[in-house]
C-alpha cells in the first residue's frame, strides 16, 4: 500500500535517453539542444515543500537509488523500451510510477502495464488532478484530458530544476499547445484529441515567461508559433522592445498571410522551421496537408531571405507519390532555394495517426518495433520504392545537402555578403564539425557557445538582389521589400 495522506512528496521526473541517442562513442548535438520543459511544467503544480529532481537521460547519468515518493516518466516512441525498464525497476521497488507522453497517449493500454498510473493527452490538466487524488490515497490509473483545457493561470515552469549548462539552448519556451491543422501522418495530432486542439497563453503571461529569462536567445518550441494570428500578432508586438532573437516553428500558408512574418522579423525572428514536406501536389493532399496545397514555395523562401530569416526545411521521404528520382529533386530544390539547413524524415506511420490506421488496413507495416520508429528506418512497404532504396535515398540526401561543394551554393543564393556567410558557417557548424560538438559537451562547455550563436543569428539587412516571384503570382510589397500575396489571389503551383 503505497502512503496515504502525504504533506509533502519526494518527485523525481525522468526523460529516458532516446534509443538513437545512447551511442556512448558520440555525442550528437541535438540531443543537447533543448531541456525537458514539460517535465520542469508538470513539476510547477507541486506544492513549495515539495521535493522534486529532473533527470535528462540525454546529458546526465540516471541513478536508481533514490527512495522517490514519485516518478514521474515521460515517454516517446523511441525511449518507449528503455523507459518501461526503468519504471517496472522503479514499480519493484515498491515506488509509485506515472507514465505519459506521446506514446502513451498512442497506446495507452501497452504503457499501463508499466505504470501505476498514466496520463493520456497534455498534462496541465491532470497533473494537478492526480497530486490532489495521490495526497489521498485515492489515485486511478489513467487521467485522460478532456474538453477543459486551458492554459490560463499556468504556474511558471520550473526552469530552477534544469541544467542550464547542459544544453545549447536553454532559453527554450512553449506558448501555445498543438496545431490547427491535422496532416495524417503528425504524431501530435492524436495527442490532443478529446478537447481544444490548439491553443495559447495569454499574450501577458508569454511575455512574463520571456522577460524571465537571460540573454537574447529564444527558441520557441511551439509546433506553429503563427497558428493564431491575433495572439502571435500581439505577442510580436510584445517582444520588439526586448531586443531579443529567436528562432521558431511556421507553417507554408502563415508566412504568406498578411505581414505577419514581417511582424515576427522586427520582433527578433532570425531562424524558421518551415513543413515543406515534399514537393508533389498529390503527396500533400493525400497526406491532409491542406496548408501547403497551391502554394509557390519558391515565394516562401524569396520573402524569407528578405527578411534575412535563415530557414530549416523539413521534407518526408516515401510517400506514395515518391519514386526513386525524389532524392535528386528534393535536394537540388533546397540547395537551389537557399534552404540554410534541410531535416530529411523517411516517412513513419506512428501509431495513432491516421497514416498508421491506414497503413495497417492496407497490410503495408512490416515493424512494429517502436524503435526503430525514428524516421531513419523504414517500417512500411512504400508504393514506388524498394524499402532498401527508401533507406539509401534518405542517406544520400543527407550527405549531398550537407556536402562542402552544396553549401557553398546554397549561400550565394542570398543577397548580401553578410546573409551568404551566415548561411555557410550556420550548415556547416550544424553538420560539419560533429567531433568539435561532441568535445565541448563532453567538457560541460555548451554554454560558451551561445554569444557565438547570436552572432550568427544576427539581423542582415535586404542585399541588392531583390526577391523572384512567379510572373502570374499576383503579390503587393512592401516598403521594406516584404513580397506579400495580394489576398484573395491563388497562389502558383510548387
Amino acid at each position: 500500500m503505497f502512503t496515504e495522506h502525504l504533506k509533502s512528496l519526494t518527485v523525481k521526473f525522468i526523460l529516458p535517453a532516446l534509443i538513437e541517442a545512447m551511442d556512448l562513442q558520440r555525442h550528437p548535438v541535438k540531443y543537447s539542444l533543448f531541456p525537458p520543459l514539460g517535465l520542469a511544467t508538470l513539476a510547477a503544480y507541486l506544492n513549495s515543500d515539495d521535493q522534486a529532481v529532473i533527470v535528462d537521460e540525454h546529458v546526465e547519468a540516471l541513478t536508481l537509488d533514490d527512495t522517490s515518493d514519485l516518478v514521474i516518466i515521460q515517454v516517446y516512441i523511441t525511449n518507449a523500451y528503455r523507459a518501461y525498464k526503468i519504471a517496472d525497476y522503479y514499480r519493484s521497488k515498491g515506488t509509485f510510477v506515472c507514465l505519459g507522453g506521446l506514446h502513451v497517449t498512442a497506446i495507452p493500454e501497452e504503457a499501463s502495464a508499466h505504470a501505476d498510473s498514466i496520463f493520456v493527452g497534455p498534462g496541465e490538466q491532470t497533473f494537478p488532478s492526480f497530486l490532489s487524488d495521490f495526497r489521498a490515497g485515492i489515485q486511478k490509473k489513467i487521467y485522460s484530458s478532456t474538453s477543459d483545457r486551458t492554459l490560463e493561470r499556468m504556474p511558471p515552469v520550473r526552469r530552477d530544476l534544469i541544467r542550464r549548462s547542459s544544453y545549447l539552448v536553454p532559453n527554450s519556451i512553449v506558448v501555445t499547445r498543438g496545431c490547427p491543422h491535422h496532416c495524417d501522418f503528425c504524431y501530435k495530432d492524436g495527442f490532443f484529441q478529446g478537447g481544444r486542439g490548439f491553443y495559447t497563453q495569454r499574450v501577458d503571461d508569454a511575455l512574463a515567461e520571456i522577460d524571465r529569462l537571460p540573454g537574447r536567445h529564444l527558441y520557441f518550441l511551439d509546433d506553429h508559433l503563427l497558428g493564431d494570428k491575433r495572439f502571435a500578432e500581439a505577442l510580436f508586438s510584445g517582444m520588439k522592445g526586448m531586443n531579443r532573437l529567436f528562432q521558431c516553428a511556421a507553417t507554408v500558408d502563415s508566412i504568406l498571410r498578411d505581414d505577419l512574418i514581417e511582424r515576427a522579423a522586427e520582433a527578433g525572428l532570425r531562424s524558421i522551421f518551415v513543413g515543406f514536406e515534399t514537393l508533389t501536389q498529390g503527396n500533400l493532399s493525400r497526406s491532409n496537408k491542406r496548408q501547403n496545397l497551391g502554394r509557390d514555395y519558391k515565394l516562401v523562401t524569396n520573402r524569407l531571405h528578405s527578411l534575412g530569416i535563415m530557414i530549416n526545411g523539413s521534407f518526408v521521404f516515401g510517400m506514395d507519390d515518391d519514386d526513386e528520382h525524389v532524392f535528386k529533386r528534393t535536394v537540388d530544390w533546397a540547395v537551389d532555394h537557399g534552404i540554410t539547413t534541410s531535416t530529411y524524415h523517411i516517412l513513419t506511420p506512428y501509431p495513432g495517426t491516421e497514416l498508421y490506421n491506414r497503413m495497417v488496413r492496407e497490410g503495408r507495416i512490416i515493424s512494429n518495433d517502436w524503435s526503430s520508429y525514428d524516421t531513419r528506418h523504414v517500417v512500411f512497404t512504400p508504393t514506388r520504392l524498394s524499402a532498401t532504396a527508401l533507406r539509401e535515398g534518405y542517406d544520400w540526401a543527407y550527405r549531398e545537402f550537407y556536402r562542402w561543394g552544396a553549401i557553398a551554393r546554397g549561400s550565394i543564393c542570398h543577397g548580401s555578403l553578410k546573409h551568404q556567410a551566415k548561411h555557410f558557417f550556420y550548415a556547416a557548424g550544424w553538420k560539419k564539425f560533429e567531433p568539435i560538438w561532441d568535445m565541448i559537451i563532453r567538457t560541460r562547455q555548451l554554454k560558451q557557445v551561445t554569444p557565438l550563436l547570436e552572432g550568427v543569428l544576427s539581423k542582415v539587412t535586404q542585399g541588392k538582389q531583390s526577391p523572384v516571384v512567379q510572373p502570374d503570382t499576383p503579390y503587393k510589397q512592401m516598403a521594406s521589400g516584404t513580397l506579400i500575396p495580394i489576398k484573395g489571389a491563388q497562389e502558383t503551383d510548387i
